[in-house]
């Protein structure tokens, strides 16, 4: 007799139910240590995610660009908010997540997205790679972000002074082979190296001109640019300086 466990069967609707519950965050009954250390109240509270009623939760493109401009505000300015932190939106976040902006960002530690645009808790969906570099794990990120949980704004945000790009630009200058998975790194954003330019500023051009191809090939998945066609969703490029701390859009 075979002993080995197995998963249960499930149709193809169940797994994709399934999905979404694990991969939007949803608390389910029975889950072990997380549902036996929450009081019922707890377990029973509204899905909502944030401070603001609902309905305040950006639903469009335009909407979304707009909160996160205010926010940027409050960033530079020295006024932020620090909000959706609460213990009530923390208990309610347990239940699920409706983010209302997905940023594909760089790793630079000084470029962290709900700083930069003063969000909290459930408010954004960040991806991070350096240079912004595209790859299936990247992509099936992004793909979720807008598909399963129907984000309306994905915003490529590049930044001032970024090492994957210095580090790219460099390579293809001197032909220096870059150590271990780096030199992936650099190969992914020669393309948009820009040669017109030189020195410092040929990096700074290129910074833009990556931002750019990744918005570009985003845009052009099919099934995000279904709902960009749709009006459903916006994909836009913006750059952030590390002085001024302003986030700028890009084309």
């Amino acid at each position: 007799m075979n002993n080995t466990p197995h998963l249960p069967e499930t149709t193809p609707s169940g797994r994709r139910t399934l999905l979404r519950a694990a991969l939007a965050g949803t608390v389910v009954a029975g889950s072990g240590l997380a549902s036996a250390a929450m009081p019922s109240a707890i377990a029973s509270a509204s899905a909502r995610t944030s401070d603001r009623p609902a309905a305040a939760r950006p639903a469009t493109p335009a909407e979304a660009l707009r909160a996160l401009a205010a926010g940027n505000r409050r960033w530079r300015s020295f006024r932020q908010e620090h909000p959706h932190e609460s213990a009530s939106v923390r208990r309610a976040l347990m239940t699920g997540q409706q983010p209302f902006a997905l940023v594909l960002g760089c790793v630079d530690s000084r470029v962290p997205p709900e700083l930069v645009f003063d969000q909290g808790l459930g408010d954004l969906m960040t991806v991070r790679s350096a240079g912004e570099v595209l790859d299936e794990a990247v992509l099936g990120s992004i793909a979720f972000g807008v598909l399963e949980l129907d984000i309306p704004l994905v915003l490529v945000l590049g930044h001032q002074s970024c090492g994957a790009v210095t580090a790219a630009v460099h390579a293809e200058e001197t032909g220096e082979r870059l150590p271990a998975h780096i030199q992936y790194l650099a190969d992914q954003i020669r393309p948009a190296i820009d040669h017109s330019q030189h020195g410092d500023k040929r990096v700074d051009a290129t910074i833009d001109a990556q931002v750019g191809l990744v918005r570009s090939r985003l845009a052009a998945e099919p099934d995000l640019a279904a709902r960009i066609r749709s009006g459903r969703l916006a994909v836009v490029g913006a750059r952030y300086e590390l002085g001024s701390h302003r986030v700028r859009q890009l084309g």
